[in-house]
């Protein structure tokens, strides 16, 4: 049987076909490959050789100087709701045994002002992004990760989460990274700066919102993935913690999940028969964290009812496939180097670094759902494209007006 999940026969007259392979066989796929993406980072985070180890690859300096806490912040958040599922006796239990070690380990060092590797060094302005996707990743991770730090790191953690409160996020998406800070917070203390925590809230809710689930990122509007990587998932965080808490403005959540499934829906069409996607905006060496969204939409049980959750699990599969199966992406060490497909310098821009690379690891928060779920448990199914260009039934895209 071929390795491939998918598989294209060459004669152009021929459908594009998936092969049967046996049920959960897509999940061994995507744990095999979060650990060949995420073990350099913690194994070397964990042993306090991260700086000494880890490859910089960025256009500018700027780039350089946060590499080591990118990597980290972007990796945790992206596999935390699978750590999050705990220990088990399965093969896969055993395995996320040792990756919430690695983490409780890695977090130990890179907060420690006397290690190698200390990494969780807030100043302006570039940290508050490490610092909100960090606490958005402990969150994500409160049972497993969070509880289980020493009470002098959990301690060191909430001072410096509350030293951002100097830093000033631009008039963007940034301000979500102060709202996420403070949701943190809230959740950690039972305190926060609650005029941090709503401004960025009601200003994508009440000023940025431009229709059909879509953000601008600021006062322009530009085409890009921008709503899946950082708005949509961080709005639904946020938001999820003012519920929980009972602050007014958190019953914007119930018309933003709304949004943010009008935006999986998207997302899915927009995947090739493939597993390729539109070249848009200046986030493409994120690779596949563009689908963040699509990812966190599958996790919370939000996607639209005519999108079966196999059909966006067979998709996002087949992206991991295409950037991922073979080790075209990374260096002779095992580290992702800058590209779309390969390397690729020249679609990266000042911020880019070796680290921020990393924020591939969003496509993984689907296993933060139970094996036996659907979503892993239904056979593989074909998504909107592959349909469609297999000339099968497909319904027409339906755009939303709230």
């Amino acid at each position: 049987m071929s390795n491939s999940i998918f598989k294209r026969f060459k004669k152009k007259e021929t459908p594009i076909i998936e092969e049967k392979l046996p049920i959960l066989e897509d999940r061994i796929f995507w744990v095999s490959t979060l650990q060949k993406i995420a073990f350099p980072v913690l194994n070397n985070l964990a042993r306090d050789s991260l700086s000494k180890n880890m490859p910089v690859e960025s256009i500018s300096a700027e780039g350089h100087s946060s590499a080591y806490f990118d990597a980290f912040v972007r990796i945790f958040n992206g596999i935390a709701s699978w750590l999050e599922l705990g220990a088990d006796n399965s093969e896969e239990g055993k395995i996320r045994e040792k990756y919430i070690y690695l983490t409780l380990k890695a977090i130990s060092n890179a907060i420690n002002p006397k290690s190698n590797d200390y990494i969780f060094v807030v100043e302006p302005k570039q940290s508050l992004v490490d610092v909100a996707l960090f606490a958005e990743g402990l969150l994500r991770a409160k049972n497993q990760i969070w509880l289980n730090l020493p009470i002098k790191v959990q301690a060191r953690i909430i001072r410096d989460l509350k030293s951002t409160r100097i830093i000033a996020p631009y008039e963007n998406h940034w301000l979500l990274y102060t709202s996420m800070i403070e949701a943190a917070l809230l959740e950690f203390t039972g305190e926060c700066d609650k005029e941090r925590l709503v401004y960025g809230v009601r200003k994508f809710r009440d000023e940025l919102y431009i229709g059909d689930a879509m953000y601008s990122d600021g006062e322009d509007f530009e085409l890009g993935y921008y709503n899946s990587l950082f708005i949509h998932p961080m709005l639904n965080d946020i938001l999820g913690v003012m519920r929980k808490y009972g602050l007014e403005d958190g019953e914007f959540l119930d018309v933003q999940l709304m949004r943010s499934s009008r935006l999986a829906s998207q997302l899915e069409r927009v995947i090739s028969p493939e597993g390729t996607y539109p070249l848009l905006g200046k986030f493409l060496s994120y690779r596949c964290g563009v689908f963040h969204l699509m990812s966190q939409a599958s996790l919370l049980k939000i996607l639209p009812k005519n999108i079966h959750p196999a059909q966006v699990r067979s998709a996002l599969t087949k992206v991991l496939k295409t950037q991922f199966e073979s080790y075209n992406n990374f260096n002779s060490n095992g580290w992702l180097i800058i590209g779309l497909e390969g390397s690729q310098t020249d679609i990266s821009d000042e911020t880019t670094n070796t680290g921020t690379l990393y924020s591939c690891c969003s496509i993984f928060l689907p296993l933060g759902l139970d094996r036996n779920d659907m979503f892993w448990k239904a056979p593989s199914a074909e998504w909107s494209s592959l349909k469609a260009w297999n000339g099968h039934p497909i319904q027409r895209d339906q755009p939303i007006n709230f």
